[in-house]
């Protein structure tokens, strides 16, 4: 396939021929646009897990060919994602339920006395799991360029002194406004000051090609349901010494080599080394194996072709926008800075709960609205500008004094055909110009059409 027919050709997902119900009664063809929240899964990922799906058994516990197979399908999963994310001879990958737990894992291997350095930009899997351990956390404002970014992190390393161990927990691309952000020099500045960084991968693996080698590095994390992949199965990787040192992240059978009863009646343990002292009971081997699919998968269709093809989309996205001025596109480092295909914005005039609702009721196209589990940057971005008012109001709860302060987040990837993008911008268009057709109200916190205001 020539690069330019590959532009226009997405990787096949499931849900692509659904169709749903819009508040006139009518059924179109749904467009997805809220993958940066869970993407569609790849049909070669579901092909893949309905063929295994008879031949499932238990893992690491028996003798029989299934539970072989099993097995081997399990540790052969690990081996792709390692291949995939380019990791180092040394480096080790153990399975999570999600990013959120990923990070979490880690922060309960950190050293006592590690000192952690955030951005206030980082969704909240980032933000929390350090301060929920008990560790000492530093968040450092948020950076309005790369390079300020990339200075920021001296200067609060240079001033913080040496002793201790210190970790840097950063995002490869914003899930607030798609933005890229400088991880190879983020890194080489943590490492000559001798701090480690873990990188937030759950918006950049499913975009653009990862190498944790020439990244630099300490650990990855990143979820399969962003990557293509359900059945909640997820991603840390990196470093062995912190994970083989640390108590294991669940106690059970799996993570423990051998258990014994000592002559006082207590019980002593001697816990794995390596991946299976963080992967204590019987393991999710299709959410692993489903992560595998999606890289597999991922890799042969190119991310040269891939990255080629979506930047196309969010050009023709941002170029749309950009013609329509009540819109306002939530940028950290300026306008034109590199992206994957996630975008938030607001348009004036309107709620973004009701804007969103209305994209949903009246043109079949699911975005997300709020504040995306990403409280402080999303304030920062809207500078403390409330939404105009609704009777929907907002679907987070905001800070004393905010009325409704939220946006609207359209993101998409290798399963979008540029229809969907078509379509996004014409309805915008359309809402901005003609307004909503029907009536909305909130209901359990949603907001909905309001039929018995049109039923009246």
């Amino acid at each position: 396939m020539s690069l330019a027919t590959a532009l226009y050709a997405p990787l096949a997902v499931l849900g692509h021929d659904v169709k749903v119900p819009l508040a006139s009664g009518e059924k179109v063809g749904y467009a997805a646009l809220d993958y940066a929240a869970s993407a569609p899964a790849l049909q070669r990922v579901w092909d893949d897990i309905a063929a295994y799906a008879p031949y499932y058994g238990s893992v690491h516990r028996g003798a029989g060919y299934l539970s072989q197979l099993s097995t081997d399908l399990f540790e052969q999963s690990r081996r792709t994602v390692a291949d995939f994310l380019d990791l180092r001879e040394d480096d080790q990958v153990v399975f999570t339920r999600a990013t959120t737990d990923s990070l979490n894992l880690l922060a309960g291997a950190v050293p006592a006395g590690t000192r952690v350095l955030a951005f206030e930009t980082e969704h909240h899997a980032s933000l929390l799991p350090w301060r929920h351990a008990g560790l000492t956390v530093e968040y450092l404002r948020a950076p309005r360029s790369r390079a300020e970014a990339v200075a920021a992190l001296e200067a609060a390393l240079a001033a913080g002194g040496a002793d201790g161990p210190r970790l840097l927990c950063v995002t490869g691309a914003s899930n607030v406004t798609g933005e890229l952000w400088p991880i190879a020099e983020l890194t080489e500045v943590a490492h000559r000051h001798g701090a480690r960084v873990v990188l937030d991968a759950a918006q950049l693996a499913p975009h653009h090609r990862l190498s944790v080698r020439d990244l630099g590095v300490d650990w990855v994390a990143f979820s399969g349901h962003k990557l293509y992949a359900p059945f909640g199965a997820g991603v840390l990787a990196g470093r062995s010494d912190w994970l083989d040192e640390a108590e294991p992240y669940l106690a059970g059978g799996g993570a423990s080599r051998t258990v014994a009863r000592e002559a006082d009646g207590s019980v002593a343990v001697e816990w794995h080394r390596g991946p299976a002292r963080h992967e204590a009971g019987s393991p999710n081997v299709i959410g692993a194996y489903a992560i595998a699919s999606a890289c597999r998968a991922l890799t042969e269709a190119g991310f040269d072709v891939l990255e080629a093809r979506e930047q196309a989309l969010i050009e023709r996205l941002t170029t749309g926008l950009a013609e329509i001025p009540e819109v306002k596109v939530l940028n950290l480092f300026g306008e034109g800075s590199a992206r994957v295909g996630v975008l938030s914005f607001v348009v004036r005039g309107w709620n973004s709960s009701h804007f969103s609702a209305a994209l949903s009721a009246e043109y079949g196209i699911g975005v997300r609205d709020g504040l995306f589990c990403a409280h402080p940057l999303v304030r920062t971005l809207l500078g403390g500008e409330e939404s105009a008012p609704s009777a929907c109001g907002a679907p987070e709860p905001s800070l004393p004094g905010e009325r409704s302060l939220n946006a609207i987040r359209v993101s998409f990837g290798a399963g979008t055909p540029e229809e969907h993008v078509d379509r996004f911008l014409a309805a915008v268009r359309a809402l901005v110009t003609d307004g909503a057709r029907w009536t909305y109200r909130n209901e359990g916190g949603r907001c909905v059409v309001d039929t018995r205001a049109h039923a009246a």
